[in-house]
């Protein structure tokens, strides 16, 4: 329970910055990740209600309703600020009635079984207290033959990318992180957050563990992110 505290309070404290230092930081990457992502989706299904877990400021979510056209999305989110930040960017593009925001933790999902065709997380995951029992969570909301897509950061390989990288996720990021969001602890959370999550085959094995089949991934910008997909 200390661990989900810990990460709540450090994203209330950066949602007011979230958005900003997202795109700052990753040079604007980060829309051309979340594309390719409902792209990943797309190809498998045509979903009508979409779950959004650890929506954040519901980027994702957004960029779902852009590329799928769903009937509705739901985004839930251990973080108040970071819904209430979510919530202005959904007025201000006029989407409240189709994406609705919740309060919720991902191991115990405040929905009944098999009751979304998609369920996502971007950057999420490894923020879990639990990640296989987050898993199994979305699977258990998912319907038959639904999908589920997780976006997260990775490792990339080869010299000399993998370095220059390393040294800029690892001591770059976390300075400005630091100048700009006014948190000492939430930028330098984040490359020991990657660098400990199983990525590749390891997080492919803990899907299965957690119940889906059809697995693949996907590798983006030299292995910065990947996505990951699989079916219930």
């Amino acid at each position: 329970m200390a661990r989900k505290q810990e990460v709540r309070s450090m994203f209330d404290s950066i949602a007011w910055r979230y958005d900003f230092l997202n795109h700052f930081l990753s040079f604007g990457t980060d829309y051309f990740w979340r594309k390719k992502a409902i792209d990943e989706i797309r190809k498998r299904i045509k979903p009508d209600s979409i779950l959004d877990v650890a929506t954040g400021t519901c980027d994702l979510a957004i960029a779902a309703v852009k590329g799928l056209k769903p009937e509705r999305v739901t985004g839930i989110d251990i973080s108040q600020r970071m819904l209430e930040e979510g919530r202005k960017k959904l007025h201000r593009k006029k989407l409240e009635k189709i994406i609705s925001l919740e309060l919720a933790e991902s191991e115990s999902l405040p929905f009944d079984d098999s009751v979304f065709d998609v369920c996502m997380v971007a950057f999420g995951v490894r923020n879990f207290e639990d990640p296989l029992k987050g898993l199994m969570e979305m699977r258990r909301v998912l319907a038959g033959g639904g999908v589920i897509m997780v976006l997260e950061f990775s490792k990339p390989g080869g010299f000399p990318f993998r370095g220059i990288y390393q040294f800029y996720f690892n001591h770059i990021l976390p300075m400005f992180g630091r100048l700009f969001s006014k948190d000492g602890a939430a930028y330098s959370y984040l490359p020991d957050s990657v660098n400990k999550f199983p990525e590749g085959e390891d997080f492919l094995n803990m899907m299965a563990e957690a119940g889906f089949s059809r697995l693949a991934q996907r590798r983006l910008s030299g292995g910065v992110a990947t996505i990951y997909t699989g079916s219930r």
